[in-house]
């Protein structure tokens, strides 16, 4: 059924019976501003939300940190270093340049 704000206010006790049978959806005038479902509906929407709320790779990489700052573990990190790179090698092999560009 399909409820206005006034007339879910005044039969709020319908429109809680009417939850158990499917979801009851509140209107102020052509807008819906407001749906009331069965506790079972809405914890299965909650699980489904929290398995979808997932983890950003910075977010991933914050915790990361926060637990190596607890565990007073320090990541060793090796220098950096310079290596070939196939594709521009063979890439000067057939143009004939021996020097990397600019």
């Amino acid at each position: 059924m399909k409820w206005n704000i006034a007339k879910a206010r005044e039969r709020f006790s319908d429109l809680i019976r009417g939850a158990k049978e499917a979801p009851q959806p509140i209107f102020n005038r052509d807008r819906m501003v407001a749906v009331v479902i069965d506790p079972r509906a809405y914890e299965e929407f909650e699980t489904w939300r929290r398995a979808q709320k997932k983890m950003s790779l910075a977010d991933s990489f914050g915790e990361l940190r926060r637990i190596c700052e607890e565990e007073q573990y320090w990541l060793a990190v090796p220098e950096r270093r310079n290596r070939g790179n196939e594709l521009f090698e063979v890439l000067n092999e057939r143009s004939g340049r021996h020097e990397r560009p600019e």
